[in-house]
């Protein structure tokens, strides 16, 4: 068994692309492995402390997870433009087919957020309105719209933008948006005003998610006193220079390629960037909901010394083997996701009896076998198990489905 498993590890690494980067795609693929083992758990009700996000201020390894996908968006952006431009050049009419192309990417990545949106029926709710909770209610962003807003405003940099100007615009960002989360007012609605400060829905980017998505399109339709998104219109802004430290990461190991002279400059880097955050957290406190710049500082400072940390095992000590199933999971980032949510929503809307069958395999199969809270890490599990066969089956059918 354990020879047929070396065999199956041996053949992953033996299809890899050697011009592509070992250390991005396994950090993406180790990445996303961790989005979905958070996102699918067996019951909500027994999940492990650090597989839960913070509940509002502060941080767990699960709020590291998406800031670190948004980082490596950036990264493999670098490689990206890097090819894009040795091929068509940097000209005007090379951009602006470029442009064309992040703004086409862009778009599917968002309507694969609203279809995600949309993917659901309550079956076992005779009076479930599907038209009036998912298309009248639909909300309006969420994980895949951020990275596809994300990714375009990082292109429009990238190709309009001095690299002096972007490193001016990720500060401006910043200062911007502290500047008005801490001190510009806006209007209650039950009178007055407010100004300044990071509660949990009293904040100004709160307010603009309020002014312009609604209650009814919002993840957290019910805060008050006002309803917001965690991946909301303002906060949007503060992802960007997550994506812009990415690309800029990127860069640097485009033009750095030996590997120990790569770490000698990202560790010292990414201690720095953490440093930061942790410093700044008193003041800005670190809170993914609202993903403050210390938060950018913090989990941009912790990706590069994960890189790094993949570099230094991959690149340097050539420990590669163990790494074969997040490079499966890696190559195939946005179709795992889309599996992975779309998998896990017909598991939820399966009626049997009077529950799910989601809820029936937790409290037949795992919870008995396990107990609550193993049972419902080892649902996640096996989740992942099933999603990588999937994969996997595409890996070896070499394809890879690029938004």
């Amino acid at each position: 068994m354990w020879r047929r498993v070396q065999d199956h590890l041996s053949g992953i690494m033996a299809q890899c692309n050697p011009d592509r980067s070992l250390a991005i795609d396994v950090f993406r693929g180790i990445t996303i492995t961790g989005m979905i083992l958070v996102n699918n758990p067996g019951s909500w009700d027994h999940v492990y402390a650090p597989l839960l996000h913070a509940k509002w201020h502060g941080w767990t390894p699960t709020d590291l997870i998406f800031p670190f996908f948004i980082f490596i968006v950036g990264l493999s952006a670098a490689f990206a433009a890097a090819s894009q431009n040795k091929i068509q050049g940097t000209t005007a009419p090379n951009r602006t087919a470029q442009l064309k192309t992040a703004a086409i990417r862009s778009a599917k990545l968002f309507g694969l957020g609203l279809f995600l949106a949309i993917f659901y029926y309550d079956f076992q709710a005779s009076n479930y309105s599907w038209f009036t909770e998912r298309i009248e209610n639909i909300r309006i962003l969420g994980v895949l719209q951020r990275i596809a807003l994300v990714f375009f405003c990082m292109t429009l940099l990238r190709l309009y933008a001095s690299r002096t100007v972007e490193y001016a615009a990720c500060v401006f960002l910043l200062a911007l948006y502290t500047f008005c989360m801490a001190f510009t007012p806006y209007p209650l609605p039950t009178g007055g005003t407010g100004v300044g400060g990071w509660a949990f829905g009293e904040n100004f980017t709160a307010y603009i998610d309020a002014l312009i998505l609604g209650s009814a399109h919002s993840y957290y339709a019910n805060a008050t006193p006002f309803p917001f998104d965690p991946e909301g219109i303002f906060s949007t802004l503060p992802a960007i220079v997550t994506g812009m430290l990415g690309l800029f990461t990127g860069r640097f190991l485009l033009a750095e390629k030996n590997a120990i002279a790569r770490l000698k400059r990202l560790i010292p880097a990414g201690i720095l960037l953490t440093l930061l955050g942790l410093v700044l957290d008193p003041v800005i406190p670190i809170n993914k909901a609202l993903w403050t710049p210390s938060y950018v500082l913090l989990t941009a400072g912790l990706a590069v010394l994960s890189l790094a940390f993949c570099i230094y095992l991959l690149d340097i000590r050539k420990t590669q083997r163990w790494s074969a199933p997040f490079i499966v999971f890696g190559a195939n980032a946005i179709a795992f996701y889309m599996f992975s949510a779309v998998a896990a929503r017909i598991l939820t809307m399966i009626p049997v009896g009077e529950t799910s069958l989601h809820a029936l395999l937790y409290s037949k199969v795992f919870m008995p076998l396990f107990g609550p809270l193993n049972g419902s890490l080892a649902f996640a599990l096996a989740f992942l198990a099933l999603s990588y066969g999937a994969m996997y089956a595409m890996y070896k059918r070499k394809i890879f489905w690029k938004v």
